[in-house]
């Protein structure tokens, strides 16, 4: 629409011009309206070769008004006057508001000297109403335009805010994922390891689990892989009915997990359990990497009006694992369902604590 002002509002106030010079009531037209109408050709041909702003466009656009009153002078009845209109209409589509106000109360102006002074014949009202209209015209339009340009930076800047939270969410699936599926498995590979020489039996059992694990993992990261094909999240993941498995996997990597559950599972939707397996299965993540050994207290309550995980180990984690990336993604987790997350020491172990409304 800017090129179109560009090439399109010069060029037709530049034959209004002419035309005004056609219709001045005399056999000819005065030197003067002459010399009017070239400057008003000339002046559109620069505006249109070189686009002005600001107050050089609103000098400009003055300019041509006057060159105007030259051109049209006491002819109420003179089609030029329409390139009044159109410069009006062009200020207020290009200039601020103020600006284009101010050349708006030029020109009308500019048409009730002429009824006073120049000329008592009707029309003048017109042409004072027309360039009112116009410059009122041209702001409406340049404001649509900015609302217009708004819209599109809004919807790009939440185009970009969700795929960052999609990549987000598929980072803290695959973060919990593979570190849960390699901790859990390097436990039992160096169980393996250990008892390889005196019972060769166990050494094999934990190699099956180790195995296991990682077969249950690779599909793991496959259904997070298929979050980036599949937006709508239809791909399947954990949920509350997986926790007991959860639990099991570490028992039998040699984590002690006393797990308790009050209330009924089936409550909770398919986000809600898919936030409580993580927000489980990071915790005792972290009890496994950082404090081997500990014993683990692992708590679900299911209640009315808030669902509570509660995650107690004997043991404190290394200070390099109490604000990483794990803790935040179990946090940004209960957080974005409305709940919170708390992390820290408790006596001689450590706690972590999520609350989601129901």
């Amino acid at each position: 629409m800017e090129e179109q002002a560009r090439f399109v509002a010069p060029a037709a106030v530049a034959l209004f011009g002419v035309i005004g010079a056609t219709q001045t009531g005399s056999s000819s037209p005065s030197v003067p309206a002459v010399l009017a109408v070239a400057g008003v050709v000339l002046g559109c041909v620069g505006m249109a070769a070189r686009p002005l702003q600001g107050w050089p466009l609103l000098v400009a656009l003055l300019l041509l008004v006057g060159l105007f009153t030259v051109v049209c002078a006491g002819v109420p009845g003179n089609v030029g006057w329409f390139g009044v209109c159109l410069v009006a209409g062009w200020a207020g589509f290009l200039l601020p508001r103020r600006r284009a106000v101010a050349l708006v109360v030029v020109a009308t102006g500019m048409f009730v000297v002429e009824a006073l002074a120049v000329s008592t014949e009707s029309g003048w009202n017109a042409w004072i109403a027309g360039t009112v209209i116009s410059g009122g015209g041209g702001a409406i339009v340049r404001r649509q335009r900015e609302l217009v340009e708004q819209l599109r930076e809004a919807q790009a800047g939440l185009a970009d805010r969700a795929r960052t939270e999609e990549r987000q969410r598929i980072a803290h699936e695959l973060h919990d994922v593979i570190g849960h599926a390699l901790t859990v498995s390097l436990l039992h590979v160096t169980s393996a390891r250990l008892a390889l020489a005196e019972d060769p039996v166990q050494a094999e059992a934990s190699l099956a689990e180790a195995e296991r694990l990682a077969q249950q993992s690779l599909a793991e990261v496959r259904a997070v892989v298929g979050l980036m094909r599949d937006p709508a999240g239809r791909t399947p993941l954990p949920g509350a009915g997986e926790l007991e498995d959860l639990v099991t996997s570490f028992r039998r990597a040699g984590t002690e997990v006393d797990w308790q559950v009050q209330g009924d599972l089936t409550g909770l939707s398919a986000t809600e359990g898919l936030t409580v397996y993580r927000i489980v299965q990071e915790a005792l993540t972290n009890v496994a990497r950082h404090a081997p050994g500990s014993p683990v207290t692992a708590r679900l309550e299911l209640a009315t009006s808030a669902t509570r995980v509660v995650v107690d180990s004997a043991g404190a984690p290394t200070a390099t694992a109490k604000e990483g990336a794990g803790l935040s993604g179990m946090r940004q987790r209960a957080e974005a369902l409305g709940g919170e997350l708390s992390a820290g020491p408790r006596g001689d172990g450590w706690r972590v604590e999520a609350v989601l409304p129901s």
